[in-house]
């Protein structure tokens, strides 16, 4: 089954869990970066990953907004959750 046919409830749903994943998971990279007390091995890898996962996360939010059809609430939040989304990794990209 193809993204686009799935349920818009879903697809938000899934947007906001893989989009919060990848907030905590820069999060914690960022805290690794100034504090002297974490160790610097891996912290690469996890910020990419939680970046990744913001991506992620905003292009199945515009999937949702570029679908037919759909009710005039559910594309608010999807608008909504494209906006968080890109401020996030905005801030994530200057902040590293």
């Amino acid at each position: 089954m193809k993204y686009f046919d799935k349920n818009e409830g879903a697809l938000l749903q899934r947007s906001f869990t893989i989009g919060l994943v990848g907030i905590i998971l820069s999060l914690i990279a960022l805290y690794q970066n100034y504090s002297p007390f974490a160790p610097t091995g891996i912290i690469t890898v996890v910020h990419g990953a939680g970046l990744a996962a913001q991506l992620l996360a905003m292009s199945i939010a515009v999937l949702v907004m570029r679908k037919r059809k759909i009710k005039e609430e559910t594309k608010e939040k999807a608008k909504k959750m494209t906006l968080v989304l890109a401020v996030s990794l905005l801030f994530f990209f200057l902040a590293v």
